[in-house]
């Protein structure tokens, strides 16, 4: 390849690389462009903690429904045991109603055996009367109104044989039993309605235990709705301010690369106007000079990888160490092949390099010129890097494992010298 083609095929490659990482990149040459605006901390701090409020409050709002849902359990054991309770106490009110009944029954058998006695009593105190018989005890007997006295004194009577007494004991008995029975139907009938009313008034009482209970359950669950709907707010509102500084951010970092991008096809570009100005020696007729030829051809391999060992006089090759498998140049590697590609042979290793080839003072530098840097600047044993200068104070080097051809800034510390192979 001839050298005058070398570097129309590299600016025919630059142009649209540079195009392309600028579209790429969102700039527009020309275009204005309002810069996304990163929310401040202030602004995200604030965000931060109506999250965290609204996830506390939530947190809080779902222990208490917890609670509430645990109190509606309760009450409704309660109200089951309750009801069971009522039930019981209906069937015991219905017990004692039958048991009124029956003793009503019972009441009125009585009083009917009362009323026979009385008559009996009528006309054994007739026939006395007639008779003259009646003795004072009897007609004390009869004028007793007390059932059981009256039992009493028949009794003793009855044992004194004195006038018919059996007639007055059987109406006393008669008198007693009916007032028995009557005094048990009525309290059998006031225990049932008590009965009744406690059952009535613990059933009521869980009903409305019950009731609350499950009111306020819905009225935590209501507000665990809100409660959701509030920290879902705060979360969007969060995000969106993190977006919209990720945007900011990320904007920022395409203008820096975009910008880094055109200076770097600037300094490229000024790199390849610098090689091109510069009067060198020729290599042969027709054929330019070989500084010219091999800064082109070095300017020709900015992007490539930086391969430890790697690099050929025919181009890149694989490395090998940590760079095992990586294809591209090493920084000797590159300046061997770029004076190859000028018809220029020069040795493989930097130290060899500036040991076997014309030596140029600093103040002499001109495009082409290989320089070398040297842990010890006072002993060229210690080198253990070259790049080719390109003038205007760069160079374009193979740097380092993980890095790729670049066009840089001249740094001088650790500069040892240079040499100039195309001399």
């Amino acid at each position: 390849m001839s050298r005058s083609a070398r570097p129309r095929s590299a600016r025919a490659r630059l142009v649209p690389l540079t195009a392309a990482v600028l579209i790429c990149l969102g700039v527009a040459p020309g275009i204005a462009q309002a810069d996304p605006i990163a929310p401040s901390d202030e602004q995200l701090q604030e965000a931060q903690e109506a999250r965290d409020a609204a996830v506390q409050k939530l947190a809080d709002l779902t222990a208490q429904l917890a609670d509430a849902r645990a109190r509606v359990d309760a009450a409704n054991a309660a109200a089951d045991i309750a009801l069971d309770t009522f039930q019981v106490k209906q069937a015991e009110l219905e017990a004692a109603r039958v048991t009124a009944g029956s003793t009503a029954a019972a009441a009125r058998r009585a009083e009917a055996d009362l009323a026979a006695s009385r008559a009996q009593v009528a006309a054994f105190s007739r026939e006395s009367y007639i008779q003259g018989t009646t003795s004072p005890g009897l007609q004390a007997m009869l004028d007793m109104k007390d059932p059981a006295q009256m039992l009493e004194r028949a009794q003793l009577l009855d044992a004194a044989g004195g006038h018919k007494a059996d007639v007055l004991v059987q109406f006393a008995l008669a008198q007693r039993q009916a007032v028995a029975t009557h005094d048990t139907a009525a309290t059998a009938l006031v225990q049932a309605g008590t009965l009744e009313q406690q059952a009535a008034d613990a059933l009521h009482a869980a009903e409305d235990a019950e009731a609350a209970a499950r009111q306020q359950a819905a009225d935590f669950e209501a507000q665990q709705v809100d409660l959701t709907e509030q920290l879902q707010q705060a979360q969007q509102a969060l995000a969106e301010l993190e977006g919209a500084r990720a945007a900011a951010l990320e904007y920022a970092r395409q203008q820096a690369a975009a910008q880094a991008a055109a200076e770097a096809a600037a300094a490229l570009e000024q790199a390849r106007s610098s090689a091109r100005e510069a009067t060198l020696a020729p290599v042969g007729p027709g054929s330019g000079t070989a500084a010219e030829a091999a800064v082109a051809t070095a300017l020709d391999e900015v992007g490539t990888r930086y391969a430890w060992g790697g690099g050929a006089v025919d181009g890149p090759s694989r490395g090998f160490g940590i760079d095992a498998g990586v294809v591209g140049y090493d920084c000797s590697g590159l300046t061997r092949f770029a004076y190859a590609q000028a018809g220029v042979s020069i040795a493989r290793n930097s130290r060899a390099q500036f040991a076997t080839l014309p030596k140029v003072s600093r103040a002499a530098l001109q495009p082409g010129d290989l320089v070398f840097w040297a842990l010890d600047v006072d002993d060229p044993a210690t080198i253990h890097h070259v790049a080719l200068y390109l003038g205007g104070g760069q160079i374009v080097e193979a740097p380092h494992s993980g890095a790729t051809v670049h066009v840089t800034s001249m740094y001088w510390s650790g500069y040892v010298g240079a040499v100039r192979p195309s001399a």
